[in-house]
């Protein structure tokens, strides 16, 4: 897998993420706790399963890079009285939704799930099992902070029936913690390590992240030798994103601090040299599995698949998600809750579906979603099959993204054959760019598009 420095610079810009398409900035409040009620309604005879998703919003510390939807705090009243009102969506949401249907995956992200305490995380996970029918071999995964977890949490966690773990990890760097607001030794994150592997988890996730404050690719070698000796099954290896438009948290990075462009695409290259040499695959999109990793095999089998919660092999679920800002998605739709806790509260004590904004799709959306997702799930466009799935002739449909693709084929991304868009094994490295191709919205004319982090 080689690439220069100049060709990274190249395609070094802003672009999406495409965990959805049309992508969240485009949702709109004209959707919402009485469209998505509807769609439960309409979608129950569908024939497709469920993945189900809490969103856990706590956090003891603030960790001054995070991007996502989090309340610090060591108040943990807030989280028996947060429960509460979850349970009361999760009871309106299950009286829409048939028994019949299999729960194929279940997530809990946040914020910390292992914020709660060991007896709510078994309550809640029984809470979700009393109303809905999760199957004997669901993938049930959580996220965890290694800070402030117990040995407990995570037997709790088996007890019940989770079998995947992510641990955050981000950077073994002492100056680097320091810097964002996590400091968690390397003798923590063994330690952690030891006990998940102890109690039977067998497929555990290592969070990393580059471009973070005092980051050096010396430096980082360091931490990726260490976790790499430690031998997690997964790897996602995200790009710091500095928004602090977005995050005000953020302001408390000093920006002189972190990499330059230049560095961080040191970083990039380095991470993918060092994991690659050490046995694992590169997927895509940030994510590295060991060869028999279920989603390697589902890649080369082309069932992978791309939502909000990343890669996974259930492409025929619906996603039903619980909590502040969680996104569910059906087929034709996408629906957001309400990001404010405050407001999440008051719309569920009103009987009322939290839906802050939310999208239907169009029947061109569904095919433009259909293209990314070949793109950066199977690595390829097959036009033949393609053509015959969406009825179109591939290459006048995408006449321009085709020419638009010539480009990168001429640096080594992608391979244009006649029946065929085909990534490189460099490509891997740059499929948000090649994506952004086919995505109609990009293209159009708009004084208020949204802003994205880069690509690389």
């Amino acid at each position: 897998m080689e690439f220069s420095a100049e060709l990274l610079h190249k395609y070094s810009k802003a672009g999406p993420r495409y965990t959805s398409y049309p992508t969240a900035p485009y949702f709109n409040e004209s959707f919402g706790p009485q469209q998505w009620e509807e769609e439960l309604r309409a979608s129950q005879d569908k024939g497709r399963d469920i993945s189900l998703y809490v969103h856990i919003p706590f956090c003891d510390t603030l960790c001054y890079y995070c991007g996502c939807n989090m309340i610090a705090t060591r108040d943990y009243s807030k989280a028996t009285s947060y429960l509460e009102i979850l349970f009361r969506e999760i009871d309106r949401v299950a009286a829409l939704t048939s028994p019949t249907r299999k729960v194929r995956q279940l997530h809990w992200g946040g914020g910390t799930p292992t914020y709660l305490k060991p007896e709510d995380m078994r309550r809640l996970y029984a809470y979700l099992a009393e109303r809905f029918t999760i199957a004997d071999d669901a993938e049930i995964g959580c996220e965890m902070d290694p800070r402030e977890l117990t040995r407990e949490h995570i037997r709790a966690l088996r007890e019940v029936g989770f079998n995947r773990l992510s641990l955050g990890v981000q950077d073994l760097d002492d100056r680097v913690q320091h810097a964002v607001n996590r400091v968690q030794p390397e003798a923590l994150i063994r330690e952690v390590y030891g006990w998940v592997r102890e109690e039977g988890f067998h497929s555990i996730n290592f969070d990393l992240m580059i471009g973070l404050p005092h980051q050096t690719p010396d430096s980082f070698a360091h931490t990726l030798e260490k976790v790499i000796a430690m031998a997690p099954d997964r790897f996602a290896v995200f790009n710091y994103a500095h928004v602090p438009w977005m995050k005000k948290h953020q302001k408390l990075i000093q920006e002189e601090t972190l990499p330059l462009i230049d560095a961080r695409l040191a970083l990039q290259k380095l991470t993918l040299e060092k994991l690659t040499a050490a046995g694992y695959v590169y997927i895509g999109m940030d994510h590295f599995a060991r060869p028999e990793d279920e989603l390697v095999k589902a890649q080369q089998s082309k069932t992978l698949y791309r939502n909000f919660q990343g890669y996974t092999t259930h492409k025929d679920c619906d996603i039903i998600a619980f909590g502040v800002s969680a996104i569910s998605q059906t087929e034709d739709v996408y629906a957001q809750n309400v990001k404010v806790l405050s407001e999440y509260r008051e719309l569920i004590e009103a009987d009322r579906l939290p839906i802050e904004r939310g999208l239907r799709i169009t029947h061109e959306d569904k095919l433009r979603r259909d293209a990314i997702s070949r793109i950066m799930c199977d690595l390829e466009l097959d036009k033949a099959s393609f053509g015959r799935a969406w009825d179109i002739d591939v290459d006048s449909y995408f006449a321009d993204a085709l020419e638009e693709l010539k480009g990168m084929e001429a640096d080594g991304l992608v391979v244009l054959e006649p029946g065929k868009v085909h990534v490189t094994e460099a490509g891997r490295v740059f499929l948000r760019n090649i994506a952004m191709a086919f995505d109609s919205y990009l293209h159009q004319q708009a004084d208020d598009k949204p802003r994205y982090s880069r690509t690389l």
